[in-house]
């Protein structure tokens, strides 16, 4: 039995030893490969299994199986050992080369390094910040461009905006208890901003109320702006960095300097000058995308407001937006053009494929997700792009005189509109005196009978002169205001045959208006006769009873010849005016058909579309179904693996069970033989070993 002791305590021994070697042994092999280079400094007598110091007894004492191992384990060392020989040769020859600045032994080390190495000169451009951004501004953006370390973003961003020390910031708790107009607006979008965000996501947390206090803050400074949904978006990026009484001053900053209070301003300007120049760049470097984009109607607008109004942050992943927004903080609203141009050239392909709706799914769906690996194959591709900022200086030029001509036209209306309402008062002012007038006449008394008659009949023709003028002047007045209209209409649409049928439309009534304006002209030199004539009568008739009988038949003639004169006159007017209606009508008729023919064409439209949305509902339902099938399937073999899987286990059990009660069998065998002593010196050491086998694989199978 005390032999037998002994022998198992030495087995035990050498069993540790050898667990204890090939451990040893595995580690090195690991660090050789991850870091062929720490072989320099190994030599092989620490690399030798067979050392005595390792050993617990020396090898002369172990079993012809364990010497056998120990054989095995050295040609393994003697392996390891040539193979490290030949990386350090490799290495050798990559130095010697100068093909690389960084050794490719020290690859996985230099990953730790580089970042530590970014910490210290993060740490460094942070401290000197007023002598490096005057001295090497360049390679500050370079570095920005890289990304910015997270954990110092905060402070970066705030010393790229200069918003370290800003006076309002001693406000912001005065501003919050003040009560803002936008309040309920702000509460109603809070939970639209970043509603997926854990900062974010639960009503009335932190990150909401923080969000709230910050943009209901800068309503009440700049009340011109207000408050505009996309800003909140910014808002909240600045609050996931840093407290909310700095994130307020870096959104004032923002706004103030970047542009940004520009583009949210009620009337939006700035996005329109923006989405004026992109698509000026989009007609420069993808011609084709854009003849594509404009016969599918597919508007600037419908796709990029959102890049320029949010920087992105709506339209990527948080991780790739904030690297976008680190660029912007250095260099402004480029980076955005930049992007988007890239984003456009390289979808150019699929994009020229699809129709209108197909687009708005890409760029919804599709783009989003394409750089879910990292951002850098997007920055690069977007410095690649060609800005210039001259060009775009003259875009700006161009936009704003293009827009000084549309406020031109529209003040032009605005005072055509006036003068009508003048000319209107100017005509009943003129008939309430030509009423007077009239009055007056009738009121005159005069000593022939004939003279009266004719008074009241000049006296109506005046009125009716002056009533067609005011028709005339009316009628012209609603004529320009057609035109104008019809001017707009056209600018409106698209489509080359309405517009050329729009264009023959302006020329017509730009015709029938040249017309009436010579008719008007004509009415009233004729008016202007006939008050001279008329004062010419009045002049005549004061001396008619003085003169002789023959004087008087003269008189008579010249007011016979009057007479006729005035009913000439008449006559002209009633055609003129007949004329003018006849026109009208035609023009109102041409116009009524046109409606009509585009009502129709309207009516076609909306049949087309709705049997194209009632065939992409069958699909959408057939799809349903299908989807439908397809998940009981998935349910039912669900259920089939739980199944399985819980059989498995119980044939497991039932395993572990009888394993265990196998290696209880043999404890007792073992027990029985060392009280028996059925077995000799020699014998009981191959009994013992054959015993631990057996043990160690058992433990081994439960």
């Amino acid at each position: 039995q005390v032999a037998t002791d002994k022998v198992a305590g030495k087995l035990s021994s050498t069993l540790s030893w050898v667990k204890n070697t090939v451990s040893h042994t595995v580690s090195q092999m690991a660090s050789q490969v991850a870091s062929p280079s720490a072989s320099l400094h190994t030599t092989s007598s620490s690399t030798t299994l067979s050392t005595p110091a390792l050993s617990p007894s020396s090898p002369t004492q172990l079993s012809p199986d364990d010497l056998e191992l120990l054989a095995k384990l050295e040609e393994q060392n003697r392996l390891l050992e040539t193979d490290s020989k030949s990386l350090r040769s490799v290495n050798g020859s990559r130095r010697n080369s100068g093909s690389s600045l960084v050794s490719s032994s020290s690859a996985s080390s230099n990953l730790s390094h580089l970042e530590e190495d970014s910490w210290i000169l993060w740490g460094r451009i942070v401290n000197e910040w007023e002598d490096v951004r005057k001295k090497k501004e360049k390679q500050v953006k370079e570095l920005v461009r890289k990304g910015i370390p997270h954990h110092f973003r905060a402070i970066v961003w705030q010393l790229l905006c200069s918003a370290q020390s800003m006076p309002i910031k001693d406000q912001y708790s005065e501003l919050l208890k003040m009560t803002s107009p936008c309040e309920k607006l702000i509460r109603r979008d809070i939970a639209r901003t970043y509603p997926e965000h854990d900062f974010f996501k639960e009503k009335d947390s932190l990150g909401q109320e923080v969000l709230f206090n910050v943009m209901k803050a800068y309503s009440l400074v700049d009340r011109e702006v207000g408050y505009c949904q996309g800003s909140a978006f910014i808002v909240g990026l600045l609050l996931m960095q840093m407290p909310e009484e700095e994130a307020f001053c870096v959104f004032v900053k923002l706004m103030q300097d970047y542009r940004l209070r520009e583009l949210f301003k009620p009337s939006m300007a700035e996005l329109g000058l923006c989405m004026y120049q992109f698509e000026c760049m989009i007609q420069e470097h993808l011609p084709e995308l854009y003849v594509h984009f404009q016969s599918q109607s597919f508007h600037t607008s419908m796709y990029a407001s959102s890049w320029f109004l949010t920087i992105f942050l709506t339209t990527f992943p948080l991780p790739i937006a904030t690297r976008i927004f680190d660029i912007f903080m250095s260099e402004g609203l480029e980076i955005v053009f930049r992007v988007g141009l890239a984003l456009l050239q390289m979808n150019q392909a699929e994009l020229l494929q699809l129709d209108m709706e197909g687009m708005l799914q890409h760029f919804q769906k599709v783009i989003p997700h394409q750089f879910d690996s990292g951002p850098d194959k997007l920055i690069q591709a977007s410095y690649q792009v060609k800005y210039n900022a001259k060009k775009m200086k003259k875009l700006e030029k161009e936009y704003t005189t293009i827009k000084t001509k549309e406020m031109e036209e529209q003040v032009e209306i605005k005072r055509l509109r006036t003068e009508n309402r003048l000319l209107k008062q100017r005509i009943e002012t003129l008939e309430k005196e030509s009423a007077s007038l009239a009055d007056r006449l009738i009121q005159h008394k005069c000593s022939s009978r004939y003279s009266e008659d004719f008074v009241l009949q000049l006296e109506k023709e005046l009125v009716q002169a002056r009533l067609s003028e005011a028709e005339s002047h009316c009628a012209m007045k609603e004529m320009q205001d057609k035109v104008l209209e019809m001017e707009k209409r056209n600018s409106s649409l698209p489509d080359e045959e309405n517009v050329a049928r729009l264009q023959e439309e302006l020329i017509a009534v730009k015709l029938r208006e040249a017309e009436a304006l010579m008719g008007l002209k004509e009415l009233r030199q004729q008016v202007k006769d006939l008050e001279e004539h008329w004062q010419r009568h009045l002049a005549r008739t004061t001396g008619r009873w003085k003169d002789p009988p023959r004087k008087n038949a003269v008189n008579e003639l010249q007011d016979e010849l009057m007479t006729v004169r005035l009913r000439e006159a008449e006559t002209q007017a009633e055609l003129k005016e007949t004329k003018q209606r006849m026109m009208e009508m035609e023009t109102q008729n041409q116009i009524n058909s046109n409606h009509l023919r585009r009502a129709e064409q309207e009516v076609a439209n909306l049949q087309e579309k709705v049997q194209y949305l009632s065939a992409q509902n069958k699909g959408l339902l057939t799809q349903l179904s299908e989807a439908k099938r397809r998940q009981a399937e998935i349910e039912c073999k669900s259920k089939e693996e739980v199944m399985a899987v819980r059989l498995r286990e119980a044939d497991r059990i039932a395993a572990v069970a009888e394993l265990q009660q196998h290696i209880a069998e043999l404890e007792i065998q073992k027990e029985e033989g060392k009280i028996q002593g059925q077995l000799n010196k020699s014998d009981s050491n191959q009994y013992i070993r054959e015993l631990k086998d057996q043990i160690a694989e058992l433990h081994h199978e439960v």
